[in-house]
C-alpha cells in the first residue's frame, strides 16, 4: 500500500470542502493550511462539495468528501484527505482503481466513539434509560424496586471486541477501567495494546460471540461486513448479552436485530448507528425497552475538526518533503 507521493514540482492547488465534521475554517486555520501547503500555494475553501466543482479541475489535493461527480471533475487530483472516519462513500470503482491517495481520520476518532458506547451501555445496564423515561414515576416503590433488582454491574463481565482498530482499542481501555475482562479479534494481524494481551484472528469469532457478556462491533463497512450481524449472529450470543455498535449501521441486518430483541435471544442492544439512517419512526427498534439508541452522533467532539485539520497539515508537509502520510486508507480493503 502506497504511503508516499512524488514531491510536487509546482505550487500546490488545495480545495477544501466544508462538511458536517468540518463546518467552518477560521482565518487562522486557513493560514495554517497555506503555510503547510508551501510557497505560492492556491487555497480554495467552499461551503460544500457541490460548490467545489468550479475549482476541481485545478485541484491537486482535496480536503473533505469527494463524491464521484466531484472526482470526475478533478483530473489532476493526487490526494484526498477525508473529513469522515468511515470511508465507504469513497469506495466507487473509479476512485478505488485510481492512483489518488486517500487519507483520513483513522485512529483519531475512537476515543469519543468509545465514550458514547459506554454511555449507551450504562444507560442499559444501570437502567438510566428506564429512569429517564419514567421521570417522577421512577420514585414509586414499585418502579424503584424494578430498577434496583434488574441493574447490572460491569465489573467481572467479558467484553468481546470484533475489530481492534482505533475504536476497539479505546473500548478496551474503558472496559478494563470498569473492571471488565476483554477479548479482541481482528481480520488482520494487529499489535495488542490497551490492556489486551492477544488479538485473535476471525476464526475465533464463533467462540467470542458465545462467550461475551457485551459484544462490541467496531468494524468498517465493506462488502464482507455488510449485514453480518444477522439473526443467526444474535442467536449465537448469550441470552443476557448486550450488542454494542457505534461504527457502521449497515453491518446490522435490521430484521435480524428486531427479531432477536423480540424473541429475547439477546439481552439488549446499544446503538449509535442503525441499519437504515435516519431510522424511520415506524421502526420496531424504537419500541424495545432493552434497546437504547443515539442518532449517529458518537463521532462528535469539540476537538475532532481541529485534530483532523492538524493531521491534514502534517500530511501536506509530508507531500512536499516525500515523507510517509498519516492515516492512509487501504482502498482495496476499504478502510
Amino acid at each position: 500500500m502506497t504511503t508516499t507521493l512524488p514531491i510536487p514540482n509546482k505550487p500546490l492547488n488545495v480545495l477544501v470542502t466544508k462538511t458536517l465534521t468540518l463546518p467552518d475554517v477560521s482565518e487562522e486555520e486557513a493560514l495554517m493550511i497555506k503555510e503547510a501547503a508551501g510557497p505560492d500555494a492556491v487555497l480554495n475553501i467552499v461551503d460544500s462539495p457541490k460548490a467545489g466543482v468550479p475549482f476541481a479541475a485545478e485541484a491537486d489535493v482535496i480536503l473533505g468528501i469527494t463524491p464521484k461527480w466531484l472526482f470526475d471533475e478533478a483530473p489532476n487530483l493526487k490526494w484526498v484527505h477525508a473529513t469522515a472516519s468511515g470511508v465507504d462513500m469513497f469506495m466507487y470503482d473509479e476512485f478505488v482503481e485510481s492512483d489518488v491517495l486517500l487519507t483520513g481520520e483513522k485512529g483519531l476518532v475512537g476515543g469519543h466513539l468509545a465514550d458514547t458506547a459506554f454511555g449507551l451501555l450504562l444507560a442499559l445496564t444501570r437502567r438510566i434509560k428506564t429512569a429517564i423515561e419514567l421521570g417522577s414515576d421512577g420514585w414509586s416503590q414499585e418502579n424503584r424496586e424494578m430498577m434496583r433488582f434488574s441493574e447490572i454491574e460491569l465489573e467481572g463481565l467479558t467484553m468481546g471486541i470484533v475489530g481492534f482498530g482505533g475504536t476497539g482499542r479505546h473500548l478496551a481501555r474503558r472496559a478494563i477501567a470498569f473492571g471488565m475482562k476483554v477479548r479482541a479479534i481482528d481480520a488482520f494481524p494487529v499489535t495488542p495494546s490497551d490492556g489486551v494481551t492477544e488479538v485473535e484472528g476471525m476464526s475465533a469469532l464463533p467462540d467470542l460471540i458465545a462467550s461475551s457478556d457485551v459484544l462490541a462491533v467496531g468494524l468498517p463497512l465493506t462488502e464482507e461486513t455488510k449485514g453480518m450481524c444477522n439473526y443467526a449472529f444474535f442467536e449465537a450470543m448469550k441470552p443476557s448479552a448486550i450488542f454494542l455498535n457505534v461504527t457502521r449501521g449497515e453491518i446490522i441486518d435490521g430484521f435480524g436485530l428486531e427479531k432477536a430483541l423480540s424473541d429475547g435471544v439477546i439481552g439488549g442492544a446499544a446503538l449509535d448507528v442503525a441499519p437504515i439512517e435516519p431510522l424511520p419512526p415506524e421502526s420496531p427498534l424504537w419500541n424495545f425497552d432493552n434497546c437504547v439508541m443515539t442518532p449517529h452522533t458518537a463521532g462528535a467532539s469539540q476537538h475532532r475538526g481541529r485534530r483532523n485539520l492538524e493531521r491534514f497539515c502534517r500530511n501536506l508537509e509530508a507531500l512536499r518533503t516525500g515523507r510517509d502520510f498519516e492515516g492512509v486508507v487501504d482502498k482495496k480493503a476499504g478502510f
